[in-house]
């Protein structure tokens, strides 16, 4: 992929859809609307997925929980997508257990969470409808006290009375399946671009019809037409359209932050289900030899560019872990890393963010006398092709276009095309002896087919072969990463195109090698190089 803000060279290039902002919504409708016919360009003023989508749970899943507010058209729409998912992206979503504890109280209690089990299998009646054999769910089950136990040992066994084990599934790398999106949207002929700020948008004959962007990283300012403009903004959806057409809107989105801590390791391989004392479920889910606690859901007030976790923020989630122990599982001590981000929610009704719907909104600008912009805010990560299926038909039906059926869950994502998952897993060693098992298992999971190339790149250097933590990972992702994924700062590569970073800040050693790597393919200056050391440095340490 190429940055195309850099190839524009004046307006002669008309689209029929200019997408702002490149999370996953924005990379949905980018690859729904490309696959569908439609001219499309994208810009991002960050980095891809660089926000919210950036910083999930790392859940694929139906939501369980949304049964108790008995929004059921949104949990079997969840549970439609996960299958999907499943189909399009094999390597990079799986099958997860989770256990639910059974305890005394009224939302733990064994009757009422084996109603809610028996529910959700019949909503998810077609899990069993998978491309891969791998990847079928099957429904929950029943544990007594000593099973329960044996899964999590940690577990307060007084009060427990048993459990229930239930499957979704796990993303191992969000970042990655953003990307495979807006990947496959460039494959199907989309424009896109990082680090390119939408500034603003000018009218032509009473409608929006051209925009201004602005290129973040040589400052240049460049124009674009579009029939129409998607604002896929997230929590900065309310900003930008203030921003671009100087008015307010109507519509308003609350902000929930979500962090998570990675920390000590409390099963192997089952996610708990655990409530705090103030009756709000949490998960531990194993991740890379640590437990991934997440997540929290308080308002959040301010501009989502300042945005940061704070020390406070994650001591309040630590006392509600532990308070669900009863006992001191997590602390500062123990952390190896923490990151959050902020929920875009359109339901701005309800007493707190946790009990907010995860629906999404399809706002036409047309209403509020911004004709020619559409915006598309709230939704689950999960949902998110759907969201974009839905979009496409609010924009064919505003372009008076005739489209062609959505594709996009039938069709693997790019790097995602591999027949026989398990088989292809099994047999890289065989078909790359000389490098690491675990490299050539993570090389497999979190870039598919488009290993080979990563592989070919690892060729080139004995160094950029050899790995550079547990995982197997190597220096060829990153040279990768700036060649064919548009990576422009160090933070691109350490958080959002490898998990170089995302187990907390990599060792200086590790620094060092990684930015020379991206020094020398970007001709970076020796001071540009240690600026980017310093920024990765603040971003990941931990805020204590």
């Amino acid at each position: 992929m190429e940055r195309y803000i850099e190839k524009i060279s004046n307006e002669s290039e008309d689209f029929d859809v200019v997408v702002i902002g490149g999370g996953i919504s924005g990379a949905c409708v980018a690859y729904e609307a490309s696959s569908r016919g439609l001219s499309v360009a994208l810009f991002e003023k960050s980095d891809f997925g660089g926000a919210t989508s950036a910083a999930t749970s790392k859940l694929i899943h139906g939501g369980l929980r949304y049964l108790n507010y008995l929004e059921f058209g949104l949990v079997r729409e969840s549970l439609r997508e996960r299958r999907i998912l499943e189909d399009i992206a094999p390597n990079l979503v799986y099958p997860l257990p989770f256990l639910i504890p059974n305890y005394g109280s009224l939302k733990s209690n064994k009757w009422i969470i084996k109603a809610g089990m028996i529910l959700y299998d019949m909503l998810s009646f077609d899990k069993g409808h998978t491309r891969h054999s791998s990847k079928k769910l099957p429904h929950h089950r029943s544990l007594k006290k000593a099973q329960v136990l044996d899964i999590a040992p940690d577990l307060p066994p007084d009060g427990l009375t048993g459990g229930a084990v239930y499957y979704d599934c796990q993303s191992l790398a969000p970042e990655r399946l953003t990307l495979a999106f807006l990947k496959s949207a460039v494959e199907a002929g989309a424009k896109a671009s990082n680090y390119s700020e939408a500034v603003h948008l000018e009218k032509e004959d009473g409608r929006f019809r051209v925009a201004v962007i602005k290129d973040l990283v040589s400052g240049e300012e460049k124009r674009v037409r579009a029939r129409l403009f998607v604002n896929s903004g997230g929590p900065w959806a309310e900003r930008i359209i203030k921003k671009l057409s100087g008015k307010e809107t109507s519509h308003s989105v609350r902000m929930s932050e979500g962090i998570h801590i990675i920390g000590p390791r409390l099963t192997q391989d089952h996610a708990l289900v655990l409530l705090t004392p103030g009756g709000r479920h949490f998960f531990a889910i194993p991740w890379r030899g640590y437990s991934l606690y997440g997540t929290t859901d308080k308002d959040y007030q301010g501009s989502p560019d300042d945005y940061r976790v704070s020390a406070e923020s994650i001591d309040e989630f630590i006392e509600e872990i532990n308070g669900s122990f009863g006992k001191t599982m997590v602390s500062r001590e123990n952390i190896v890393h923490a990151y959050g981000g902020l929920r875009p929610l359109t339901d701005t009704h309800t007493e707190s963010s946790y009990k907010s719907s995860r629906k999404y909104e399809i706002i036409d600008g047309e209403d509020e006398g911004l004709p020619g912009l559409l915006t598309v805010e709230g939704g689950k990560y999960t949902t998110s092709r759907n969201l974009a299926e839905s979009t496409i038909k609010v924009i064919a039906k505003k372009l008076g276009r005739k489209v062609s059926r959505s594709r996009t869950a039938n069709v693997p994502l790019k790097g995602c095309d591999i027949p026989g998952l398990t088989d292809f897993l099994a047999s890289r060693k065989e078909v790359y002896p000389e490098f690491e098992a675990s490299t050539l298992h993570t090389l497999a999971t979190l870039y598919g087919t488009e290993m080979e190339d990563v592989v070919s790149i690892a060729r080139e250097k004995p160094e950029w072969a050899r790995p550079l933590n547990d995982d197997g990972e190597i220096l060829a992702q990153v040279v990768f990463a700036v060649r064919q994924e548009m990576a422009v700062h160090l933070l691109d590569v350490l958080q959002r195109r490898t998990g170089l970073g995302t187990l907390g800040l990599p060792s200086q050693e590790n620094l060092d090698r990684i930015a020379g790597a991206m020094q020398t393919e970007l001709g970076w200056s020796e001071e540009r190089r240690k600026t980017e050391i310093e920024k990765a440095r603040e971003r990941l340490k931990l805020p204590y």
